[in-house]
């Protein structure tokens, strides 16, 4: 499959790069900068598909959505589907309702479906749960907490939310499916594959159980999703984001350049 190769052979070669999301719906993603800059191969396949809980199938987790004063997301899949069972239920959601954000651009996002408000939306600095749970903590005291998940939730916010005996309730509202790449898997040896969710990771060896990385180099995006990487045995050669990399098309041209290539 995938076999990679010292980085005198990486340099003299065309290097393909397997994105594990679906491809870009414009033409002016940074993505294609990137590949036309350094002469490299993007492919690009979702390992996971998300998919939504039914409003019926929720009822039955006994949560009322309107008894909570504030609710945190840690995707955009969070956020549509929140507000997707609220319409399915015909739950009207609180105007003074307050929404804590693991990103900016994951609050930002919340302007399709509420009239954005700084002073009930909030998130954290750099994207890291630590610095949303540093927000959260300033008002911790005087809200209710619901967590809208999926079946992979970041079970370190759930456990910040029970060791400072917050009133708290989680929902199960979406869930990620692993999709079927053996197909893309074996047709191209693949020089580095690209996660942007644990999820992702998993999905890599349910479809190639016996997957060695050998040579292949791994990038990852987001704590959660670096620390699966590792605890899979894999090496992780690039990881994002970072001081210097603030997105992973950032931390790819780093270490584009770092491999020569120009």
């Amino acid at each position: 499959m995938i076999k990679g190769g010292p980085k005198k052979d990486l340099q003299e070669k065309q290097l393909t790069i397997l994105i594990s999301q679906p491809k870009p719906e414009t033409e002016k993603s940074p993505y294609f900068d990137l590949a036309k800059k350094f002469n490299v191969r993007l492919d690009f396949h979702p390992f996971i598909r998300v998919e939504g809980v039914p409003g019926k199938d929720f009822r039955k987790q006994k949560v009322d959505i309107i008894t909570y004063t504030a609710v945190i997301f840690t995707s955009r899949n969070s956020v549509d589907h929140f507000f997707r069972v609220c319409e399915e239920l015909k739950v009207k959601v609180s105007q003074d309702c307050k929404y804590f954000c693991i990103t900016e651009a994951v609050a930002l996002y919340l302007q399709k479906f509420i009239l954005y408000r700084k002073r009930k939306v909030f998130y954290g600095a750099d994207g890291s749960t630590k610095s949303l749970l540093e927000v959260m903590n300033k008002h911790r005291e005087n809200e209710k907490f619901l967590f809208p998940s999926s079946d992979s939730q970041k079970k370190d916010i759930e456990e910040w939310l029970k060791a400072n005996k917050c009133e708290y309730a989680t929902a199960s509202l979406y869930k990620t499916v692993s999709t079927d790449v053996k197909d893309v898997l074996a047709k191209t040896e693949y020089d580095m594959i690209v996660f942007f969710s644990p999820s992702g990771v998993k999905s890599l060896f349910e479809n190639m159980p016996k997957f060695k990385q050998n040579g292949t180099h791994i990038g990852a995006f987001g704590p959660t999703t670096s620390a699966a990487v590792e605890e899979a045995g894999l090496r992780l050669d690039v990881k994002a984001p970072a001081p210097q990399a603030p997105s992973m098309v950032a931390a790819l041209e780093q270490f584009l350049q770092g491999l020569g290539k120009k």
